[in-house]
């Protein structure tokens, strides 16, 4: 599908990686539905595309609402040129810390935005996606959907569920109109990262990428069709290794899952959140 034909519902579109997305799909021709929790910021990159001559509309909506989905939905339904034939789902949150310490709250949104909402949206869009000659749902995980982290137990299960879901998904609707696909970036520099987490990615030496670089992957994957893409060198190889060798990949954390456990390691202060579940 060339950009110029796809007609996109994008979740979380005015988070950092959201932002560059609807960038990037605009400056190719996509025809855009905007979704995210805030009015304001909506129509301001609404405003900002519209200005470079992007065919762009937007809906304030919480996905993780039935309400907010059905909003979507009917929105998808009547989008300019035809009804919604891609789904992109980005909205996501994390919560870094000792797990044993986190707000029994704040777990579940975790796993409510990044996993739960994403198959409640999809679900619901499957109709409109499924009479379209071709569509295409791309889940925008994580590589810690494929390498348990500590510090990011919730966040990690989360995109666990999400490529799970992405993979059984794409596999349930060989032959139909529907492709399935899922890209797992890693470590990336958005307003998402707390201090501690990025004082973490300090310590640790974990290389990022700037929401930029993020989103041409994306639109390059959406154009290519290609099942799967994991960001980054060496973390696609630590996925294989993991897979492969998970002892080898548990002795490899102790370091960081001491980080996370003391608070502190050598020449790197590191706060970690101490809230005791309510």
């Amino acid at each position: 599908m060339k950009p110029e034909e796809m007609r996109v519902v994008l979740t979380g579109a005015t988070g950092g990686i959201g932002r560059d997305i609807a960038r990037e799909l605009a400056a190719c021709g996509a025809n855009l539905l905007l979704v995210g929790r805030s009015t304001e910021r909506l129509a301001d990159l609404e405003r900002e595309l519209r200005m470079n001559g992007a065919d762009v509309s937007h809906v304030a909506a919480d996905v993780g609402q039935y309400e907010g989905i059905t909003r979507v939905v009917e929105a998808a339904a009547r989008m300019p040129g035809g009804p919604a034939n891609v789904l992109v789902n980005n909205a996501g949150i994390s919560e870094f810390g000792v797990f044993g310490t986190q707000r029994s709250a704040d777990i579940a949104a975790v796993m409510s935005t990044n996993v739960v909402a994403p198959m409640l949206l999809t679900h619901a869009l499957l109709p409109v996606l499924g009479n379209q000659d071709e569509a295409i749902v791309l889940n925008v995980g994580s590589i810690l959907g494929s390498i348990g982290l500590p510090g990011q137990v919730a966040y990690s299960a989360s995109k666990f569920g999400l490529h799970g879901f992405s993979e059984a998904l794409r596999r349930e609707t060989q032959g139909t109109s529907v492709n399935v696909l899922y890209v797992a970036p890693r470590a990336t520099n958005t307003e998402m990262n707390s201090a501690e987490m990025r004082d973490f990615n300090k310590a640790t030496g974990t290389a990022s990428d700037e929401p930029g670089v993020v989103a041409r992957c994306i639109v390059r994957t959406l154009t290519a069709r290609r099942s799967e893409r994991f960001i980054g060198w060496p973390e696609r190889l630590f996925v294989k290794l993991n897979a492969l060798f998970p002892s080898l990949v548990d002795r490899s954390m102790r370091t960081p899952a001491r980080l996370v456990n003391d608070g502190t390691n050598d020449s790197n202060p590191l706060t970690v959140p101490n809230g005791v579940n309510p």
